[in-house]
This record gives structure tokens, C-alpha cells and sequence, in this order.
């Protein structure tokens, strides 16, 4: 064997050995009877400790759902379905993004599509003494907007209003006359700004929004190979007015080994401003990267410089990271990849990335899927109230319909 190929190998199985101390659990397998099917979004918690979450199929309708689980005593989670997709003729369908609590308890979420106009909605969950009541709270498409078929998170801001992205990005503001939406951001691909944001913001202190778009910004790419972007807030915090004003932070594909194709999942951020992402193929392994993005200069919008902190390839350390990555209070990075792995299966694999005191940051493997524990994970990880890592996968499992999973890693 070729001394490359060695050692490799190598650091594959030592990869595979050092996750064994991180405890995998299915607390969920999607799939049986009315349950939903393929669980792309990431899960969100309450105060009580519950998770929630959509699949995008599966259900009553087979159009997807939004499901609840709750620890119990024994140590299982018990489902309880919310809402099955569609509930009338003009409910949405096939929600991939997951839910967003709001500081009532309420929870947000949006469909793909569905509709008055068959362009998705923003809906609402809302605690009541039976169970829980939903609503549609906006039908996107309607005639002269340009709002189609959100697939990312929604976030939530001061005032209920929601913030999202579907083509352009938008604000959608509770009224006496119900829900009105406002565009900050028009993304047409055109001088250098981005094309199709899939993953939903995320806001720093000051309220200004941060995201991907999927094409666009040129690079090499035949419609652009993806941007991050800023949208300034107009006023210094959250605000109704429609004068947001767009930076793009970079430019994938632009440099030599660069990523391309920022996936679904949100970008993260840490304490400093820093921005963390993945792009889903490119890098010197042709299998995706993880990068963070560094402010270098205080001026609106600033100068960003990116740092490639791990370059995947196809092998059993996992590639493709469509899903982001998630930080903790130690600035270690969590994440997913849809493929590699285990080489009977290519599942993909659950990863943490460690800042080292020479500026390095280490790879390690916290889990390779291998079908029957759950297949696909393409939605950034979320850190429970106890301190553990919670995520889903959208195939495989018991049922081969995706699952819950969590993965030990607090003390």
C-alpha cells in the first residue's frame, strides 16, 4: 500500500477508535404508521426541556408534520405529533425548516410550499388548554412580491416579527390588520451579490443579519459559487424600515482551493463577531470545507478574511457538510456531513473541531452513521440545556424515515 494511502488509513481508524467515548442514542426513529418522515431541519428546545421539530413528509397526509418530544422518567422520549401537513386547502406543505420559539412560548415555522399561492407560509404554534393551536400567519407568493418557498430557520425579534429568507429576504411584522411583509434584500445574482438563500439568518447584539446564498458572487461557477452576506440594520438595532442595507462578506471560489455551494445550514457566531460556515464541495480535498470569517476593518460592512479550518475528502472522515456548524461556550465547533463515513454505507458523520494553542484546529469523529442508527444529517446541531449535542438525520433508522439522535459529549 502507497505510504499516502497508509497513512490514511491510519487516521481513519484512530478517528473511528477516539469516537467511542462519545455515547450515540436514537431518541427517535421516524416512519411508523401516521409518524413524519425525513427530518431535515435542525431541532429547537423549551424551558421544560422538550424538543421540537418538523419532517418534511410523513404524517396524517403524508406532507410532513411538526412533531414534539419529551423526556420521560425511564429515560425515552415520548412524540407527540402537533400538526400534520395540510390541515386545509390553503395550509402549507413540506416544512424544512425547523421551529423557532418565541419569548411567549409560541413557536414559528414555514413550509417549502403550500398556500394560498402555493409559495410556502409562516405559521405558528400557540399553546392552549387542549394541546397546542395552529395557525397560518402569512401565505408567501402573493401577486407583485418576491417572497417563494423558504427553506431556512425563521429567527425571531423584538415584537414577534419574524425574519427569514425564500429568494429575498424579509421581515414579517404582527399587525391590528394581520401579518404584513417588508423585503430588506432583493438577491438576483447580478455585480456580484448572491443567488438563492437557502439557510436562514442569524442576528448579532446589534440586530444586523447574517447569511449564505447558495449561487451567486461569480467565483468560476456557472451561477456563482455562493456568497456570505451581511444586512445592515438601518437604525443600530432591530427595525421595521425597509432601508437595510446589504455587504457581502465573501466571495466563495474567488481563491485557489476555496469552497463553493454554502449549504442549508445556518452560519454561526461567536463572542468576538466571528463567523463560522461550511461549503459543500471545493477545498483542497474536493469535499467541502469549514470556514470562519474575521472582521479586519471597523467600517460598515468591514473587510472579512476567511480561514479554512478543516478541507473534508471523500473518506471515512465524512464530506459534503451541508448542515453548518454549531459553537460552544469554548469556541469547539460541531457539525455534520451528508456522505462519507462508514464504507459500506457513505451515511455521513458527526464531527468536532477544537482550537489548538498553535492556531490549528483539531478533527474529531463523534460518530459514523451506518443506516440503522439514522442516515443523511443535513441540518446544523443544536446544544441542549444540557450541554449535549441533539440533531437529526433524514433517512435510516428503524423505519428508514430519519431520526432524533443525541450524543453525549458533557460530563
Amino acid at each position: 500500500m502507497h505510504a499516502k494511502s497508509l497513512l490514511l488509513a491510519s487516521v481513519v481508524l484512530l478517528a473511528i477508535a477516539a469516537q467511542a467515548q462519545y455515547q450515540y442514542t436514537v431518541l427517535h426513529a421516524f416512519g411508523s404508521g401516521d409518524d413524519g418522515a425525513g427530518a431535515w431541519s435542525s431541532v429547537a428546545f423549551d424551558s421544560q426541556g422538550n424538543l421540537y421539530g418538523t419532517t418534511e413528509a410523513g404524517g396524517t397526509y403524508s406532507d410532513g408534520t411538526v412533531f414534539q418530544l419529551s423526556p420521560q422518567t425511564n429515560g425515552a422520549w415520548s412524540e407527540t405529533i402537533l400538526h400534520n401537513f395540510p390541515s386545509s386547502s390553503d395550509d402549507g406543505v413540506s416544512p424544512y425548516a425547523g421551529m423557532a420559539p418565541g419569548p411567549s412560548g409560541s413557536l414559528y415555522g414555514a413550509t417549502q410550499l403550500g398556500g394560498t399561492y402555493r409559495a410556502g407560509v409562516a405559521f405558528e404554534l400557540t399553546r392552549a388548554a387542549s394541546g397546542w393551536d395552529y395557525g397560518v400567519v402569512y401565505s408567501f407568493g402573493a401577486p407583485d412580491t418576491l417572497v417563494c418557498c423558504p427553506r431556512g430557520n425563521l429567527i425571531v425579534g423584538p415584537g414577534n416579527s419574524l425574519y427569514g429568507t425564500g429568494y429575498a429576504a424579509f421581515e414579517l411584522s404582527p399587525g391590528p390588520d394581520g401579518w404584513v411583509e417588508g423585503i430588506l434584500h432583493n438577491f438576483t445574482g447580478l455585480n456580484g451579490d448572491g443567488l438563492g438563500p437557502e439557510a436562514g439568518p442569524i442576528t448579532d447584539a446589534a440586530g444586523n443579519l447574517y447569511g449564505t446564498t447558495l449561487y451567486g458572487g461569480g467565483g468560476g461557477c456557472d451561477d456563482g459559487c455562493g456568497t456570505v452576506y451581511q444586512l445592515e440594520t438601518p437604525v443600530g438595532t432591530w427595525s421595521k424600515s425597509p432601508a437595510w442595507r446589504e455587504h457581502i462578506l465573501h466571495r466563495f471560489g474567488e481563491a485557489p482551493d476555496d469552497g463553493a455551494f454554502p449549504g442549508v445550514g445556518e452560519l454561526a457566531i461567536d463572542g468576538h463577531g466571528n463567523l463560522y460556515g461550511t461549503a459543500d464541495t471545493g477545498g483542497t480535498g474536493r469535499g467541502g470545507i469549514v470556514y470562519k470569517l474575521v472582521r479586519t476593518s471597523a467600517a460598515p460592512g468591514g473587510v472579512w478574511a476567511e480561514v479554512i479550518l478543516h478541507n473534508f475528502a471523500p473518506d471515512g472522515l465524512g464530506y459534503e457538510p451541508g448542515g453548518g456548524v454549531t459553537i460552544d461556550g469554548a469556541g469547539n465547533l460541531y457539525g455534520t456531513t451528508i456522505n462519507g463515513g462508514s464504507p459500506l454505507c457513505g451515511c455521513g458523520v458527526v464531527y468536532k473541531l477544537s482550537p489548538q494553542p498553535d492556531g490549528q484546529w483539531q478533527y474529531t469523529l463523534l460518530h459514523t452513521f451506518v443506516g440503522s442508527d439514522g442516515a443523511e444529517p443535513d441540518a446544523n446541531l443544536t446544544i441542549g440545556p444540557d450541554g449535549n449535542l441533539y440533531g437529526t438525520a433524514s433517512a435510516g433508522g428503524m423505519y428508514g424515515a430519519g431520526v432524533v439522535f443525541q450524543i453525549q459529549i458533557a460530563p
